[in-house]
């Protein structure tokens, strides 16, 4: 196994490990506490095991040639398992903000209980988030992986209603602010349907061939534009699927070299492309340039 899919795997499964640790900690603050702020984190910390086990799923599935029935690979299964996700999220963000609204407009607020016991899991949730996000970010900068990195990215974006949780919890504890754990259990709500909805555009323009992002595209058209060797390009098309990139490009060549010039000049270029843009699949077809 080559050594940067062991370290991708390495990091896929600390993501799962500290998911499920958050997970099962979560639950028990919130048993005991009964915060809708705990609520939203533990659901937030739910989708972050589902995402983790499908974001290990596709390092696995990345390390896999292409069979006879998935010429292109199965990258098309993340597109597939984030639309899902998302419309997950949407409805648990739903449950959550329905729930503190009826606590917001109960004439009476609901205590929150033992606020120290999920103090204290938050600050211990922050800290083990915190260790993987530097690990994950090691690991990606070493590997070029974009599940790595986006996994990174999502866990900082944890960090945000964890520390919410913790001011509703001091608020309750301290000041006996007791709706102040629905508010915050309300914006984080809205947080997690902005991501959702984020998350399914996402998963949907992939699964609708859509090009690669602008900043992609104008890469490939500086490194053809800049190639020795190419006297034009044309029909550029890209498309995405998960978190891979697909490129096919038309490029113009001189009609009188040999065929193995030809080749080795769009090889360079192939490899120019993959070195630039990491996880991509480049297609290079070669046409005779005409001498207008």
């Amino acid at each position: 196994m080559h050594a940067h899919t062991r370290l991708n795997i390495s990091a896929g499964l600390a993501s799962v490990s500290v998911a499920l640790i958050l997970v099962l900690a979560k639950y028990w603050a919130f048993e005991h506490t009964g915060a809708l702020s705990i609520a939203t984190s533990l659901v937030d910390s739910a989708l972050d095991l589902v995402m983790a086990l499908g974001g290990l799923m596709a390092i696995f599935y990345a390390a896999r040639p292409p069979d006879d029935d998935h010429t292109f690979g199965h990258t098309s299964a993340e597109d597939l398992a984030a639309l899902g996700q998302s419309g997950f999220i949407l409805l648990s963000s739903a449950v959550i903000a329905w729930s503190a609204m009826q606590r917001l407009l109960a004439p009476a607020p609901v205590e929150v209980q033992f606020e120290t016991r999920g103090i204290a899991v938050m600050i211990a949730s922050i800290l083990l988030t915190l260790a993987l996000i530097v690990w994950q970010r090691r690991v990606a900068k070493r590997t070029g992986s974009k599940v790595v990195a986006a996994d990174s990215l999502h866990y900082v974006g944890d960090l945000i209603p964890n520390i919410g949780a913790i001011i509703a919890l001091i608020a309750a504890s301290a000041y006996d602010l007791h709706r102040i754990d629905s508010v915050v259990a309300l914006g984080a709500a809205g947080m997690l349907a902005i991501g959702a909805l984020r998350i399914g555009k996402s998963a949907l323009d992939a699964l609708m061939d859509r090009a690669a992002p602008l900043e992609t595209i104008t890469t490939i058209e500086s490194i053809a534009a800049n190639h020795p060797g190419l006297r034009g390009y044309h029909d550029l098309k890209t498309r995405m699927a998960g978190s891979k990139i697909f490129v096919h490009l038309h490029i113009e060549l001189d009609g009188e070299q040999t065929l193995r010039e030809a080749h080795d000049i769009g090889k360079a270029l192939k490899a120019k492309i993959c070195a630039a843009i990491p996880n991509c699949d480049v297609i290079i077809h070669k046409d005779v340039a005409r001498d207008a």
